[in-house]
């Protein structure tokens, strides 16, 4: 069964409760979770559901169940099993998840500094990347970082923007990543709005003001093959 994502319209929710729906080897099914599921390159969320008389089950990743927007949530080898119609109290690792709402935010904004098509990324709470598809002498780690942080520093909030699966059909060009195509399938995809800056299709976890990445550094330029030049990054 599909879960209700609330870290979708609110990614600062750092605590909820939720009844379970499912338990089985993959892992624990909510019907409602904060917990971020592992996609578009970004790590799935860690934290713990706490049982109504205090005992933690923590939980080691989130992936994607096998229908669109379920979740599933992995715990730590050995820790007790809820029953299903439990209701649970959601806690996430915030520190992690907002180092990853920064970065992932800051990865966006990057992609309008450099300008080449994306053929991957990830995103993890220590650094990012981006992986383009062009010539290795355009890259130049000091203008990428002064010219990301320039934008960083114009405070723009940011917007979260749904359009139908046709919408985006007829707008190839704002799907900037060849590796990865937009899920569809539900009738609509959800795109992040950086007006003047970026609008692209995205379903991770993302600050509500780019201010608040504080800034960046490039710590790596390297090749990964003909079409993949790799660019990291850290929060400064």
């Amino acid at each position: 069964m599909t879960t209700e994502l609330l870290f979708r319209d609110d990614a600062y929710l750092k605590t909820a409760a939720a009844r379970v729906v499912a338990v089985h080897e993959r892992g624990i099914e909510l019907d409602r979770t904060i917990f971020y599921p592992q996609g578009v390159g970004q790590v799935g969320a860690t934290g713990l559901l706490l049982r109504e008389w205090g005992e933690p089950i923590l939980i080691a990743d989130t992936r994607k169940g096998d229908v669109i927007d379920s979740v599933l949530h992995v715990p730590i080898a050995g820790m007790p099993r809820p029953e299903v119609g439990e209701t649970l109290a959601l806690e996430i690792d915030w520190e992690r998840r907002y180092k990853l709402m920064r970065l992932h935010t800051a990865l966006h904004v990057m992609s309008c500094v450099v300008v080449a098509p994306v053929t991957g990324g990830n995103i993890a709470p220590d650094k990012g990347r981006l992986d383009f598809d062009i010539d290795m002498s355009l890259l130049d780690a000091e203008k990428i970082e002064r010219e990301t942080n320039v934008l960083i520093t114009r405070g723009v909030e940011t917007e979260t923007v749904w359009i139908t699966d046709e919408a985006l059909d007829a707008r190839p060009e704002l799907v900037k990543t060849m590796s990865v195509q937009p899920p569809r399938g539900a009738g609509r995809v959800r795109l992040l709005k950086i007006p003047g800056i970026d609008l692209q299709p995205c379903g991770g976890t993302h600050v509500k003001n780019i201010a608040e990445i504080g800034g960046i550094r490039v710590i790596k330029i390297r090749s990964e093959g003909r079409r993949n030049k790799r660019v990291e990054i850290a929060l400064a």
